[in-house]
C-alpha cells in the first residue's frame, strides 16, 4: 500500500488512466472486430467503410498513446490486406 501523500495520488492517477486505456482500446478491438467480420462476409461497401472506421479507431489509440504507433501501423496494414484479398473475388 502506498505510503506517501504522492504515492497516493499516483495510485488514483494511474487508475483513472488505466480506466481511460482500457477504454479506449477495448473501443478500437470493436471496430476492428467488426470490419473483420464485414470483410468474411464479403460485402466491399460495408467492409471498406468498416475498414475505414476501425482505421480511425486504431489511429486515435495511437495517438492517445494507448498502442505504440508501429503497433497501430501493423494492424492498419493487416486490415487492408484483407480487405484487398477479397476486392478481387467480389
Amino acid at each position: 500500500m502506498a505510503n506517501t501523500a504522492s504515492a497516493i495520488k499516483r495510485v488514483r492517477q494511474e487508475a483513472k488512466r488505466r480506466a481511460r486505456n482500457r477504454a479506449v482500446k477495448a473501443r478500437m478491438r470493436t471496430f476492428v472486430r467488426d470490419a473483420q467480420s464485414a470483410i468474411e462476409a464479403g460485402n466491399m461497401a460495408q467492409a471498406s467503410e468498416a475498414v475505414r472506421n476501425a482505421v480511425s479507431e486504431i489511429d486515435k489509440a495511437a495517438k492517445k498513446g494507448v498502442i505504440h504507433p508501429n503497433n497501430a501501423a501493423r494492424r492498419k496494414s493487416r486490415l487492408m490486406q484483407r480487405l484487398n484479398n477479397i476486392a478481387p473475388t467480389a
